[in-house]
């Protein structure tokens, strides 16, 4: 959605007249194809690298618009939050040393960031989500001011007709949040690649982009952490898919497609078949001001910006994306593989794009009509296989078997790759250096997911999620300042950042989360039970998910004083007659100053911790006493 003059579609008057634009873009595109104007001969490629700003504490610094206007380097840009930053490289011809020509301007262009950014308190961190975001980073506050992207915003919750977007990811812990904005989306950051192709060949090649992508990701998954929960290798996957889901309960009950999307089908006649389903399938979001009409441009010599379609195009997520572009009057088309993320390290990024550029010179040559080769169900079980277990995965090849992936990528494709990029003329030093990145951390089983889920399994067990996730942020930023690809990371050192001021700061990074819960009409039986089989001293109330109570030990006490817990009197005993109804609550962005204060100043022992109406967590003095007693320990130990 590079556009940035955007406004809301408006009224339907205004919706018909943007959609009219749209499908004259789309006319204009057909005779462009049919004339042969499109550009061919050629093949260039080009990247997108977004990124993260940290910082002193390794959580999100929204400073981008100040670093932007530190820099002020045309290739950087906004993204839609302010802890974002994106770096536009410059397009490559495919051959001779392209490869590290764009491992040289990625390096530069980040340590321009890096450098800006530090002007500003703050650090670059290259990975696809960021271990230590947390749901207050998401909030409105949070996003770049710019019209487009309050605009989405509006638009988005629109469609959804004021419903939260609803998140639900499993993996090793599982996920479940609501939210009231897009700025999930934010939350995901990536390297997007594109692969210029002709009109004639594009289906061809589309169909093959959407085949590799699996193995390529499988070999490239670096999000395994969200929110402090272990999730997919590649998390971003399933939480893009929920962050800009505009559909109502309503459309998912008829099976309506999400915005982002793999794909349901092989394409079968090129690029106007992509454009023509997205503008069936999903509605206008966003619309901007036109430049006239597409085919008088045409009939003057002139290559039209189908600014409309463009825009359409740029609200619907698939993860390989068809793109038309112009430069110096001439139109090109180019697939945008969206799937890769951010990070490990640049060496890891450029490698991961060598294979993909590999991959498809060489694959259709080897293969022939992939649509006869492979179902597109495989295809699509493929890449969200890769997504869920990284390397571990096994895919359904084109001899119709599972493989395990690394064994495919080992034996078969790595070997493909090198073929197409020699047939492509690039540079043999380019060639092993890039691809032997991408052998080396598949030999060893390094990914950038693997390394952090591996960092987190060597911690001590009970290490609260925010130290765990500050130790993964600080390891990445080292090893990225040292410009080594994960392969040769070490993993990340809990002691570097354990037990020091900043993990105690607010209260969502130290509450409890794994909290045993009551109904108002059980049993204060019950309540007793589990506080003496749990040794705990507080029990939350919950009706139909919402925090409606809270119990306490005093409170049980004072019934057996009065002579109540007799069995004969107790099964009259309901935990609502006894609990404190309403209690005093706070949010996880709760400093924990500010909980201390009102723990003493309305002598309770315990913060209920809540996000709307909903429980998160609990806070109670044996929790501060614990990070008392760290914070005494690193103070005396000269820490």
């Amino acid at each position: 959605m590079g556009e940035h003059k955007v406004k809301e579609a408006g009224d339907d008057a205004a919706l018909r007249s943007f959609m009219r634009a749209i499908l004259a873009d789309l006319h204009a595109l057909e005779e462009m194809i049919e004339s042969g104007m499109i550009e061919k001969g050629i093949r260039r490629i080009g990247a997108e690298q977004e990124m993260f700003l940290v910082d002193d504490t390794l959580s999100a610094a929204c400073v981008g618009p100040q670093v932007l206007e530190t820099a002020k380097d045309d290739r950087l840009t906004t993204e839609l939050a302010q802890f974002n930053l994106e770096a536009n490289l410059s397009p490559l011809t495919f051959d001779g040393d392209c490869l590290s020509k764009m491992h040289t301007e990625l390096d530069e262009v980040v340590d321009v960031a890096r450098v800006a950014a530090a002007r500003h308190g703050a650090k670059i961190v290259l990975c696809g989500i960021l271990p230590t975001l947390r749901k207050p980073d998401l909030g409105l506050d949070s996003m770049t001011p710019m019209p487009r992207y309050y605009a989405l915003n509006r638009a988005m919750q629109r469609m959804r007709g004021g419903q939260d977007f609803h998140v639900l990811i499993k993996g090793k812990d599982e996920l479940e949040l609501h939210h009231d904005n897009v700025m999930l989306e934010a939350a995901n950051t990536s390297f997007q690649v594109h692969f210029q192709v002709s009109a004639e060949n594009f289906a061809s090649l589309y169909n093959l982009a959407q085949i590799v992508t699996a193995p390529i990701l499988a070999t490239s998954v670096n999000s395994p952490v969200l929110m402090g929960k272990r999730l997919w290798q590649e998390t971003r996957v399933a939480l893009f898919h929920h962050s800009v889901d505009t559909r109502n309960e309503a459309h998912k009950a008829r099976n309506a497609r999400p915005r982002v999307g793999f794909g349901e089908r092989w394409v079968d006649d090129g690029v106007v078949e992509i454009f023509r389903e997205d503008i069936a399938r999903f509605r206008v979001v966003l619309s901007t001001a036109l430049d006239g009409d597409p085919m008088e441009a045409l009939r003057q010599g002139k290559a039209p910006e189908l600014k409309a379609l463009r825009l359409h195009n740029g609200t619907v997520y698939r993860w390989n994306r068809a793109c038309y572009g112009v430069a110096d009057n001439i139109p090109h088309l180019r697939i945008e593989n969206r799937v890769l993320p951010a990070g490990p390290s640049t060496a890891d990024e450029v490698g991961s794009a060598a294979f993909y550029f590999g991959l498809m010179a060489s694959v259709s040559d080897q293969v022939g009509d992939v649509r006869e080769a492979m179902d597109f169900d495989d295809c699509k079980h493929n890449f969200f296989s890769a997504a869920r277990y990284g390397l571990d995965a096994r895919v359904t090849w084109f001899d119709r078997k599972e493989h395990s992936v690394r064994d495919l990528i080992l034996a078969e494709l790595l070997p493909m790759a090198r073929e197409g990029l020699e047939r492509s003329n690039i540079a043999s030093a380019d060639i092993d250096r890039y691809l032997g990145v991408v052998e080396e951390r598949t030999r060893r089983d390094q990914t950038g997911a693997s390394w952090a889920m591996r960092s987190i399994s060597t911690m001590p067990p009970n290490a609260p999620r925010d130290t765990r996730s500050r130790a993964l942020v600080n390891a990445m930023l080292e090893q990225q300042q040292a410009k080594s690809p994960v392969s040769a990371w070490d993993l990340a050192a809990y002691e570097k950042v354990s037990d020091v001021r900043e993990n105690y700061l607010q209260v969502g990074q130290f509450m409890t989360t794994d909290l045993l819960t009551v109904h108002p009409e059980d049993l204060v039986d019950l309540a007793a039970s589990l506080m003496d089989w749990e040794r705990i001293r507080h029990v939350p109330v919950e009706d139909e998910g919402k925090l409606v109570g809270l119990i306490s030990h005093r409170a049980v006490l004072r019934l057996v004083a009065r002579g109540h817990l007799s069995r004969a009197d107790s099964e009259k005993v309901a935990v609502r007659d006894i609990m404190r109804a309403d209690p005093i609550t706070i949010k996880p962005e709760t400093s924990t100053l500010e909980c201390l204060q009102i723990m003493r100043d309305k002598n309770i022992a315990a913060l209920p911790v809540v996000e709307g109406d909903r429980l998160v967590g609990i806070v109670t003095e044996h929790d501060l006493i614990a990070v008392s007693s760290k914070l005494l320990e690193n103070y005396l130990r000269g820490g």
